[in-house]
């Protein structure tokens, strides 16, 4: 019997053309959890994006699913604790996305110092005279040329942002678990205890995932250590107390801030919001780009199909799963 998939969001064609060469697929469209606790014990697999929430109480229906493959390299909005205990493999993607979100951080940080967004809305508003607007009432924009830019870690995303920044003549320090002697040789790197590298930039991009330990990293008592310059995130919601941040814009301590990711998503209304000129924010999207998409969703269906084979998957999030369910009695294909 063919597996049976079903895909929770809008997955590119060609990725889902291959696995319907080897599965049954149905589409549930960004589904709520009460829905998917219906439907989830009809299927073998699942191809889940960051929109999909995956918690326990959807887990504890799944009676047939063996595996559950985030088109992401971020896993954090499915209960994975749940899944080990239930014997279901979760996988991620793995270097897809890095050149894709760097260009975008890159890009948030620009838009953020040379106020593009802001100036965007201005002439669709018919005010074509920004100058005049900009330079009498508000603060002064600024270039990323000549500044120091933190960046809190370095794994594929973070190095591939510090060869960006070190093109556009920049001076780069970075703070990550671990030393990374190849970036330091090739942009000149410099690595700092986490507190230096706040204390020392101009800019800081937070290129880190979420986990217990980074949960707000950029805390109120850090935010102390930014006053006067910007903060961006294209790494998880979770690694900034969001409060603190308004506080810091609201008080004139923190000149910007620029993120693709919120503490709690989607977002329909955030107190953010009405900070324009210090802020630019964007809806979860810096890896939507064509090639990243398709690449991502090879990757997936890839990860998808090597757990259906009875294979471990190098991307494999919990690994200790094989010791409650072991491969062979996952194997369909």
């Amino acid at each position: 019997m063919r597996p049976k998939v079903a895909i929770l969001f809008k997955m590119k064609s060609k990725p889902v053309e291959e696995l319907r060469k080897y599965a049954d697929v149905d589409f549930i469209l960004y589904p709520s959890v009460d829905e998917l606790k219906e439907r989830i014990g009809e299927f073998d697999g699942v191809i889940i994006s960051p929109l999909n929430r995956f918690p326990r109480e959807v887990i504890e229906r799944a009676e047939r699913l063996r595996v559950i493959s985030c088109h992401s390299a971020g896993y954090d909005h499915v209960d994975v604790e749940a899944a080990t205990e239930k014997g279901i493999y979760v996988t991620k993607v793995s270097g897809v996305l890095s050149e894709a979100v760097a260009e975008f951080a890159v890009g948030l940080t620009i838009a953020l110092l040379r106020k593009i967004a802001y100036t965007d809305r201005l002439i669709r508003s018919g005010k074509w005279e920004s100058h005049a607007m900009i330079w009498s009432g508000f603060k002064e924009i600024e270039t990323v040329y000549g500044k120091k830019v933190g960046i809190l870690g370095m794994g594929a995303i973070g190095k591939a942002i510090a060869r960006r920044m070190k093109a556009m003549g920049t001076e780069i320090l970075y703070w990550s678990r671990s030393r990374k002697p190849d970036i330091e040789k090739e942009v000149g790197a410099v690595y700092k205890p986490l507190e230096d590298v706040l204390r020392e930039s101009d800019i800081v991009i937070l290129a880190l995932p979420a986990t217990p330990e980074t949960y707000h990293v950029i805390n109120g008592e850090r935010l102390k250590l930014l006053e006067g310059k910007y903060l961006v995130n294209i790494g998880r919601g979770t690694l900034v107390d969001e409060k603190a941040v308004t506080r810091a814009i609201e008080e004139g301590k923190l000149k910007g801030y620029a993120t693709d990711v919120f503490e709690k998503e989607p977002v329909q209304e955030h107190e953010l919001f009405s900070y324009e000129w210090e802020t630019v924010l964007t809806p979860h999207h810096a890896g939507l780009s064509r090639e990243a998409m398709e690449d991502m969703g090879f990757q997936a269906v890839r990860n998808l199909l090597v757990v259906l084979r009875g294979e471990i998957p190098e991307t494999l999030v919990n690994r200790e799963v094989v010791k409650v369910r072991p491969p062979e009695e996952v194997r369909m294909l």
